[in-house]
């Protein structure tokens, strides 16, 4: 009589090494965001973010309201974004900051009427530049 023996350990830590990959990912990401919200309160007046732990908080919040409230509002307004040919969309992006500089007071905040256009649209193109030639390459690095 032969006798097999399954070691269940492995199929156990897969889920547990996915969801460990998962938040690595998520949280290289929000490093990232973070370091383009420095770069870009270091060069605009009209955004401050303090340090760097605000920086990351102010891009985890992001990231929620991206998740959450942003759907919703592109939703509610895509008529207006239709018809200003996707320019009201950095609206959305300057509320959602706006919020942020609501919940975060003196340590994140935005001022002006339309230097927040600018920065919004500066936010948008480094986080593109940030994730296609850094973050997904280093992702990729670690995977191998």
């Amino acid at each position: 009589m032969k006798v097999i023996v399954v070691n269940d350990k492995k199929k156990n830590n897969k889920p547990l090494d996915y969801r460990l990959n998962l938040f690595i990912e998520w949280l290289i990401y929000m490093v990232g965001y973070a370091i383009v919200l420095l770069i870009t309160s270091n060069l605009f007046r009209s955004l401050y973010v303090e340090n760097f732990l605000y920086g990351f908080l102010a891009a985890v919040i992001i990231y929620i309201l991206n998740r959450t409230v942003k759907p919703l509002l592109v939703t509610i307004t895509l008529p207006l974004i239709g018809l200003s040919l996707g320019l009201f969309y950095f609206v959305i992006n300057v509320l959602i900051l706006l919020i942020v500089n609501l919940i975060l007071g003196k340590h994140f905040y935005l001022t002006g009427i339309f230097s927040p256009f600018i920065v919004s649209v500066f936010i948008s193109i480094m986080n593109v530049i940030m994730e296609n030639f850094i973050i997904k390459p280093l992702i990729e690095r670690c995977k191998r």
